[in-house]
């Protein structure tokens, strides 16, 4: 049984990924995809459906 470091870890997948830079691209182009589209879709809701109308008294509004 080996043991094995953190540091060898990270520094084998590095390697790994600067070996395939088409699958490193598609990767980090993913994850910023998603990350947006994520962040997007949540301030839409928080600006539409949580956050309280500007006014002190809305169902006055009719």
């Amino acid at each position: 049984m080996t043991t094995r470091s953190i540091g060898d870890d990270v520094r084998f997948g590095l390697r790994l990924l600067w070996r395939h830079p088409g699958f490193s691209a598609l990767a980090l182009i993913t994850l910023a995809l998603g990350i947006g589209a994520n962040t997007a879709v949540f301030s839409l809701v928080r600006g539409v459906l949580l956050k309280p109308l500007p006014f002190t008294a809305p169902e006055h509004l009719l």
